[in-house]
């Protein structure tokens, strides 16, 4: 890094030693994600027994992703806090309108919120980074109504300085690429259900075995009415997958890759496959707030 960086570098990290170190005590919410497992490291370097480091086990949240965090938590000897959420069971996150995030992370502050209570806690802290202030994310919202807080963010440290903290502090998760929970991979008001998140969680993990990193398995329903009412009828879904700019070129110019791409999406439970020329992009399922109206207006139509 240059000394300039270098320099900002140390001064934002000792910001977050400071933001912690003023903390009676804290419950961390943790992924497994680079970012949240920043905040545990510190706040266990920092805080020591007075940090209790949590993880939701739900349908959203794929099992190889829960094993890897658990891998890294027991590196590290955190003695890692598993709480069952139930958002899935929610009908206003399964409609999946734009909110779904702000139903999700209600469920994860409710919990951690039960826990610090059982302990005497009283605070909570997530990973959200300077970067999500910028970003269409219902679940701060949430954050905000559980007095959440959010140290890296008062740190003031980007996606980049993160990983390179999480690189020196010997983080496994330091350069695994960002990874959303399974319910991204709907689109806005595509329902989501555990049975089509584990054709998604299914398909992934198939994609991972085949060495691809970066990329997203989309799910996208091709049920007509008809067919919803008819007894018995399987669902017909397409998976749209997105990947990164080396891996679209290798699955456009090698046709075994191609034909394995395919079994491991058509293995998963969809009927059809399709690759998204674009290649892999954070937020594509997403339909912003101007379109909400048009959509629902198609819908009704």
């Amino acid at each position: 890094m240059l000394a300039v960086a270098e320099c900002v570098l140390t001064q934002r990290e000792e910001k977050l030693i400071e933001a912690l170190s003023r903390l009676d005590d804290v419950v961390v919410a943790y992924s497994g994600g680079v970012d949240s497992s920043l905040l545990a490291y510190y706040a266990k370097k920092t805080l020591g027994e007075r940090a209790k480091i949590v993880i939701a086990i739900s349908p959203s949240l794929a099992a190889d992703e829960l094993e890897e965090a658990r891998r890294q938590a027991r590196l590290f000897g955190w003695q890692l806090v598993e709480v069952k959420t139930n958002e899935v069971d929610n009908p206003d996150y399964r409609k999946n309108d734009g909110q779904r995030c702000y139903f999700c992370k209600g469920a994860l502050f409710e919990a951690m919120n039960a826990i610090a209570h059982k302990h005497g806690f009283k605070t909570l802290a997530y990973g959200a980074n300077v970067a999500d202030l910028a970003d269409f994310r219902p679940g701060q919202r949430a954050a905000q109504e559980y007095s959440v807080l959010s140290p890296l963010q008062q740190a003031e440290l980007t996606k980049d300085e993160i990983r390179e903290l999480a690189k020196r502090a010997g983080l496994p998760s330091w350069d695994k690429p960002q990874s959303a929970c399974l319910s991204s991979r709907f689109p806005t008001f595509e329902t989501v259900t555990p049975e089509r998140l584990k054709i998604v969680e299914a398909a992934e993990m198939a994609l991972r075995k085949l060495g691809m990193k970066g990329f997203r398995v989309r799910f996208h329903s091709l049920n007509n009415a008809h067919m919803d009412k008819t007894a018995g009828a399987k669902e017909l879904a397409l998976a749209r997958i997105e990947l990164s700019e080396t891996d679209v070129r290798a699955v456009l110019e090698n046709e075994s890759m191609r034909a394995d791409v395919v079994n491991a999406a058509k293995g998963a439970g969809f009927a059809f496959v399709t690759l998204d020329l674009e290649g892999y992009r954070q937020g594509s399922s997403n339909i912003v707030e101007t379109e909400f109206v048009e959509v629902e207006l198609i819908r009704r139509g």
